[in-house]
């Protein structure tokens, strides 16, 4: 159960926010990373290298606001602060002495959704409902100056001519 229970966690995590739209999820996750890196505060565990991974997790979370890979990175950073305070430092919560490695298999979990781009969850078991293989539309937008196909004219079906044919 130690290790079953932080991986539906994390899981779990990835499903609820899948109920957020983007931009706005990648956003609140950049907050939550935020707040996760400040969670040892309280304990001081391992003194003044708390303030320090606090303004580190502070930094990478700022950079989230705009990136799922440094939220990604972000999270897995705070999956390494989990062993360091399973093994020296104070559990994340007092009464749990398990919490932080706990901590510690669910982050990485997050990690990876955030990796790839925290796509819809929700949205993915719909595609697969219907049979659509192609991928998480909805949460991997197109990247600036990049196309996602030829445009098309309106209850028509047929291209709409680009700039360069007019």
């Amino acid at each position: 159960m130690h290790y079953v229970v932080p991986v539906a966690i994390g899981v779990l995590y990835a499903l609820l926010m899948s109920f957020v739209r983007e931009p706005h999820r990648r956003r609140l996750n950049a907050v939550v990373l935020a707040g996760a890196g400040a969670a040892y505060l309280s304990g001081g565990g391992l003194g003044g290298w708390e303030f320090a991974f606090t303004a580190l997790i502070t930094y990478v979370a700022f950079r989230g606001l705009d990136s799922w890979t440094f939220i990604g990175v972000g999270w897995l950073l705070h999956t390494a602060w989990d062993v360091v305070h399973h093994l020296e430092g104070g559990p994340i919560i007092p009464f749990a002495p398990t919490s932080s490695l706990g901590c510690a298999i669910c982050d990485p979990v997050i990690a990876l959704w955030c990796l790839l781009g925290g796509p819809s969850l929700i949205g993915l078991v719909r595609r697969r409902g219907r049979g659509d293989r192609s991928g998480a539309a909805e949460s991997a937008p197109a990247a600036a100056g990049e196309s996602a196909g030829p445009a098309e004219r309106p209850d028509t079906g047929t291209p709409a001519p680009s700039a360069r044919s007019i």
